[in-house]
């Protein structure tokens, strides 16, 4: 199975609220008119896969400072030749710009979907969120693709990131809680 194959799955698979449902089902509409989707040099937009690194141990959130963008996110990004996955495409990402290893994808699948404008030459990405918890005693490692690392509390994060890192978070607690 192809990353464009598997991305088409993972989508078909997501349940997520009415706003969701019909966000995913653009995602759905770009992969069948762009068989490049998945990659970077898609001119019209690409699927990316990130993942919100989380200790529920502690009650806090790893995020960077994004090199290009300087804001504080999530980790993740562009799907690259090897990934086979989505799941697997965030996981590297996660791992790669956190440092950490032994990273572990909450179950169930993506968390949420966010569609935003970046600056060129990717122009849009259709990122694809999945949420991650770190094993004990984990330390981080800044990546070069960062200006900074940091965790903060659950209830630090509404004041350093924008709305959508905030919805990722809300979503992933609410995983959690659900699991419980």
């Amino acid at each position: 199975m192809s990353l464009h194959d598997d991305a088409i799955a993972v989508l078909e698979s997501y349940d997520g609220a009415e706003a969701q449902t019909q966000l995913r089902d653009g995602y759905l509409h770009h992969l069948a008119e762009h068989p490049d989707g998945m990659w970077k040099a898609c001119g019209a937009g690409h699927l990316t896969a990130s993942a919100l690194v989380i200790d529920p141990e502690r009650g806090r959130v790893l995020l960077t400072l994004h090199k290009k963008l300087r804001m504080w996110l999530q980790m993740g990004g562009h799907c690259e030749p090897e990934d086979t996955t989505l799941a697997e495409a965030a996981l590297r990402e996660a791992t790669e710009e956190s440092g950490i290893h032994g990273i572990t994808l909450l179950s169930g699948g993506p968390v949420r979907l966010d569609r935003h404008s970046i600056p060129a030459p990717c122009h849009e990405h259709l990122d694809v969120q999945y949420a991650a918890t770190v094993p004990p005693g984990a330390a981080e490692r800044m990546s070069d693709e960062s200006l900074d690392l940091r965790w903060f509390a659950y209830d630090d994060v509404a004041g350093v990131a924008d709305t959508s890192v905030v919805r990722l978070l809300e979503s992933t607690l609410a995983r959690l809680d659900g699991a419980r």
